[in-house]
């Protein structure tokens, strides 16, 4: 139980962090695009991380290598293309339309039916969150959502696993200087992060302390104590924290519908997390 109440508010911080973190990246997309954002975000991160908690990269095995590496991958893919996403499409409703890796991952590891009752009422919510008779919502931008869905599913479940082989400050580390490896020729290739100045740095600065440092380091206490599919269906609550912070910093609003539905995304939340703990008892 103690180690369910550790890890509860840690996925919830580390979700507030996250979306505080969007909204300030979306105020550097008109400068240096979604694509220098991000590389900035992992970059300074990464820097940022490593003087801190200093990993000694000498003693890593074969296999924790193998795992920091593909886990890095999806932490840079599915920040790259999220950020592309909600260049098109407001915060909130990319942020709810990522779910689906969460919850097809949920849905998969699944074992007794209550688990399932409350992923398909995530999924409702997320089929009511689309507007799907509007002509004006970009349809490469939902599209770019889902599939950092499925990056996100991928982070989730190799996070779990490095977490076994690696201290949660060696494995965020290094998971982070991989996705920096990974995401910078895709800035250099794009060139708008060649348009950075002082300002820029210190925004880039912010989003990359609550986007990556603070919530990647969250995320592994959370990840530790909690199965990953409980995990899964706790993160749904992220979207309801976007549409918030998309509401409280960028002016973005919603309809009611889709209110409606981030509040069955945010019951299925509450269900799985409840009996979660009492599993955990």
């Amino acid at each position: 139980m103690k180690k369910t109440n550790i890890a509860v508010p840690a996925a919830l911080l580390s979700m507030i962090c996250v979306q505080g973190g969007a909204s300030i990246a979306k105020r550097l997309f008109p400068t240096v695009g979604a694509i220098g954002t991000s590389a900035l975000r992992i970059g300074l991160a990464a820097i940022l991380l490593t003087l801190i908690n200093r990993p000694n990269f000498s003693k890593f095995t074969k296999q924790q290598w193998l795992y920091c590496a593909i886990y890095g991958i999806g932490i840079a893919a599915m920040n790259l293309i999220f950020y592309m996403a909600i260049q098109r499409i407001p915060l909130g409703l990319g942020v709810t339309i990522e779910f689906v890796g969460p919850l097809f991952l949920a849905l998969v590891l699944s074992r007794k039916w209550l688990d399932l009752l409350w992923a398909l009422l995530a999924c409702t919510g997320i089929l009511l969150i689309v507007p799907w008779q509007s002509g004006d919502v970009d349809p490469i931008g939902l599209l770019l959502a889902f599939t950092a869905g499925i990056f996100w599913a991928v982070y989730i479940v190799m996070g779990g696993k490095v977490a076994k082989v690696l201290p949660g400050k060696d494995a965020v580390t290094t998971g982070m200087l991989f996705a920096f490896l990974f995401i910078i020729p895709f800035a250099l290739w794009d060139g708008a992060i060649l348009n950075s100045n002082g300002s820029v740095f210190l925004l880039g600065l912010g989003v990359a302390i609550f986007s990556s440092a603070l919530p990647f380091s969250l995320d592994f206490i959370a990840l530790k104590r909690l199965p990953a599919k409980t995990f899964s269906i706790l993160t749904s609550l992220q979207p309801a924290f976007a549409a918030l912070s998309g509401l409280i910093f960028l002016q973005e609003k919603l309809s009611f519908l889709q209110w409606v539905s981030i509040a069955c995304v945010v019951l299925a939340s509450m269900g799985t997390t409840i009996f979660s703990q009492g599993k955990t008892e």
